[in-house]
């Protein structure tokens, strides 16, 4: 990995994530889990302030310790168990059943082997548990398309290894979740919209 994304891509993506735009997304996302949380792309820990009281344990997975170095200070103040158990989604030391919901805001984007990723998250997942999400995904229209193809090779290394031209819900669906109550829509007006269609909701 080179110096950006092992430096300064993680502290980019912390301050991007920051703003009350994102926190209202994270809000809808972690509101409602509880129990044990496998949190994917646990970053600078920035979801932690939006977990309810029932959240009880978060296990959390990222490949940064940049990242992880600077989440301490919100895993303390979070007061509750909180132990990095991955850098990486695809392979989850955790037993089948394990995990009573998974978290992901703006990481099945990122991670280099999702169909790997989403295998495990069914894995660990206790019956009945769901998937949390929002993501950027693969827009409806053709041209906004072609704008996330083009600039896919540059967007990519410098956010972290995002994927403007992933298709989520159809990753989700092929990989045996139920995707029929997942929105999507554009979270920002033209000419945000190549970076700004969201799926968000439960699988």
């Amino acid at each position: 990995m080179s110096v950006w994304g092992r430096q300064v891509g993680p502290r980019v993506v912390e301050v991007v994530l920051a703003d009350p735009i994102a926190g209202r997304w994270r809000a809808r996302v972690c509101g409602g889990v509880s129990g044990e949380v496998l949190e994917i792309g646990f970053g600078a820990g920035q979801n932690l302030a939006y977990y309810g009281s029932a959240v009880t344990r978060v296990h959390a997975v990222d490949p940064s310790d940049v990242a992880w170095g600077r989440a301490q200070r919100r895993i303390s103040q979070f007061g509750r168990p909180v132990q990095r158990v991955a850098r990486d989604a695809a392979s989850l030391p955790l037993p089948d059943a394990g995990v009573d919901a998974v978290v992901s805001t703006w990481t099945l984007c990122t991670v280099p082997d999702l169909r790997g990723a989403l295998a495990e998250v069914r894995r660990v997942l206790r019956p009945g548990g769901r998937l949390h999400l929002v993501e950027h995904s693969l827009a409806p229209g053709e041209g906004v398309r072609r704008v996330q193809r083009g600039i896919q090779p540059i967007w990519g290394p410098v956010a972290g290894g995002c994927h403007l031209d992933r298709d989520i819900p159809a990753a989700l669906a092929d990989s045996g979740f139920a995707v029929d109550s997942l929105d999507a829509r554009y979270a920002a007006p033209w000419p945000a919209h190549p970076w700004a269609w969201f799926v968000s909701g439960s699988a």
